[in-house]
């Protein structure tokens, strides 16, 4: 499995994020399904970008690109999200890459002219396959160039000869550096072989990133390049893609201080992979919340299940495999992470349906409650656990600060201000407290302790 990896010349935004944390998952289900997979992402360490930046701030390209790698594992680590099994760069592979675009010379699927090297997109005949789009749709810019040389204007440079202050390789055409799209080709081979199983990033890059991987891989072996595509939707900042070129972003970084690791992840595995996600603070507040409630439901189940796994309780055996076998059958259609929580979730439910039955269960619930804890940690990274402290909702100030909350929220209420009164009364019972509605208002508030809790 290859999964595009950044172009390191800043921090990582959620956006980003997003793709990494989806394809970390479906690592994780795939071994959860029994296979062994060999999981590399690259680097892309050495582009217009981190030149210009590297410019900017003074230091060389590899130096910026080094810092910014670190970066990624800095965030990628907070989030939870597993080291892949290899971390090609993309400068680490220049002679593999030299060697490829010699390959589709021979093949007459590349020219050169003046230091450059491109592709010849008409010789292959299969191009748009991917993406259902011709090489009529090139257009100029975003690492497309424009050059009155080139054969054809939808020809990609696969070879870019060196400008000044530039870092640059020796090569048969003159000193230069790789184009953009050849260094994917060029390190899926080099650790994957000519024919992969799985290759996946978000959908930005199926035209023409990945539709060029497919042309000069293909055009050179002959061979299928990969058996499956998969692409991560945008994350979305009201109506707009997340990116750093529209300046609307937000750091991974950034959104883990504020608002953790653990209600991101569940935050974006609520959506299906491949639609898109809009962002926003009420939606991570309420991921918050929903796992707190989570956990604590599991934690009153538990603690109400106070019989013994016994083997003559064929019971607790059964509910233990439905939420293995629902969880499952939820992730082999299209990888739908929605439905699997959403099968856990209902799992929960049932759990502490039965903890309200009027006679005691002759069977434990224990080993279910075990089991959904156990899938959402090991495939979906969430951590179920119970609390490791009793926090009460009482303290020195708690209760005047708490008094204070209320008059907000119903001077918010008084206002109209309905988002910001759900807002104050969800935050709360994502730390324990609930309050209590009456005719005249909220005066009274309790903490959740109770078992019957829904």
């Amino acid at each position: 499995m290859y999964v595009c990896g950044p172009t390191v010349y800043g921090l990582l935004h959620i956006g980003n994020a997003r793709t990494f944390l989806i394809w970390d998952v479906f690592r994780r289900f795939l071994q959860q399904l029994g296979f062994e997979v060999q999981f590399v992402q690259n680097f892309t360490d050495i582009d217009d970008k981190i030149i210009a930046r590297a410019h900017t701030e003074g230091v060389t390209p590899r130096e910026l690109a080094e810092k910014y790698t670190q970066e990624y594992f800095t965030d990628m680590d907070a989030l939870g999200v597993q080291r892949a099994t290899e971390y090609p760069r993309a400068t680490d592979t220049v002679p593999q890459m030299i060697e490829h675009i010699k390959g589709l010379i021979d093949k007459n699927l590349a020219y050169a002219v003046g230091g450059d090297v491109y592709f010849r997109v008409a010789g292959f005949s299969e191009y748009g396959k991917l993406s259902g789009r011709g090489g009529e749709d090139n257009e100029a810019g975003a690492r497309v160039e424009v050059d009155l040389r080139k054969h054809d204007p939808a020809d990609f440079a696969l070879w870019k000869a060196a400008k000044q202050d530039e870092p640059f390789w020796e090569s048969p055409w003159g000193p230069g550096r790789p184009g953009w799209h050849i260094e994917c080709s060029a390190m899926v081979r080099r650790i994957l072989g000519d024919t992969i199983d799985i290759h996946a990033g978000g959908k930005d890059l199926k035209f023409p990133h990945h539709e060029n991987e497919i042309a000069q891989s293909e055009g050179l072996t002959g061979k299928p390049f990969a058996r499956v595509w998969m692409h991560t939707g945008f994350l979305n900042m009201g109506s707009e893609k997340m990116s750093k070129s529209l300046g609307n972003i937000r750091t991974a970084r950034e959104v883990i201080a504020t608002f953790g690791a653990q209600p991101l992840r569940y935050f974006m595995l609520q959506t299906l992979y491949r639609s898109d996600l809009d962002f926003t603070e009420e939606a991570i507040r309420g991921a918050a919340s929903g796992l707190a409630k989570w956990r604590e439901n599991l934690a009153r189940i538990e603690a109400a299940s106070h019989a013994e796994r016994e083997k003559d309780a064929p019971e607790a055996e059964v509910l233990e495999k439905s939420v293995t076998q629902g969880f499952e059958e939820a992730l082999c259609q299209d990888f739908n992470t929605a439905s699997a929580l959403a099968h856990l979730h209902s799992m929960t439910n049932n759990l502490r349906r039965l903890t309200q039955e009027p006679q005691p269960l002759a069977y434990s619930l224990r080993p279910a409650v075990t089991r959904i804890r156990e899938l959402a940690q090991t495939v979906l990274g969430l951590d179920l656990s119970p609390p490791a402290v009793e926090v009460s909702p009482l303290g020195d100030h708690s209760t005047a600060l708490l008094e204070i909350l209320i008059e907000a929220r119903a001077a918010a209420k008084a206002q109209k201000n309905w988002s910001l009164a759900d807002t104050i009364r969800d935050r709360l019972t994502g730390i324990q407290i609930r309050l209590i509605d009456q005719k005249d208002g909220t005066t009274a508030w309790e903490p959740i302790n109770d078992v019957n809790q829904t």
